[in-house]
């Protein structure tokens, strides 16, 4: 038998699966790096023509929920991050360039597939078995932004919830 986790280990690992959405780290990072997405016709698809239309909605969706972006319908600027946006882009930021340094997962990764992997490695706890997490940057801004917006740990768990709801309801 396995010991259970700490309650606040659960809901930093639920948090960290929101906050490695694709489609959530590819909205973040491209408004972080080249500004607002303006209302002009095309210009969101244009930005996301990689993503499916429902992602980028979900991506939208989410974002929105926890705070991490302001969207105004009426606004020249139809999207734009806010101070928790700006402080996520940074996470993200900081843990791309750490997998970057360390060739984490490999040497052929791109930049969204290397901050899910490096923030779901420093989600694991520190006693697991063969686990040796090094303390690190990744780990010190996800901590510091967590902490800095319960909204998120709060949004996570909200989710779980219904979705434990829902999969009641189907059976």
């Amino acid at each position: 038998m396995t010991p259970s986790l700490p309650e606040t280990l659960l809901h930093e690992r639920r948090a960290i699966r929101t906050l490695t959405l694709p489609g959530l780290i590819r909205l973040v990072t491209e408004i972080d790096d080249n500004g607002p997405i303006s209302h002009r016709r095309g210009s969101l698809q244009g930005a996301f023509g990689d993503l499916t239309p429902g992602q980028l909605r979900h991506a939208i969706d989410v974002a929105r929920d926890l705070g991490l972006i302001h969207a105004d319908e009426q606004a020249p600027d139809r999207y734009r991050l806010t101070r928790s946006g700006e402080a996520l882009a940074e996470v993200y930021d900081t843990a791309a360039r750490w997998a970057r340094a360390r060739h984490f997962p490999d040497t052929s990764t791109d930049f969204v597939t290397r901050v899910q992997h490096t923030l779901h490695l420093h989600s694991r706890s520190p006693h697991t078995s063969g686990s040796s997490v090094e303390p690190s940057a990744p780990h010190e801004v996800l901590a510091e932004f967590l902490q800095a917006n319960p909204r998120v740990l709060h949004h996570a768990d909200d989710r779980s919830e219904q979705q434990v709801a829902e999969a009641g309801r189907a059976a």
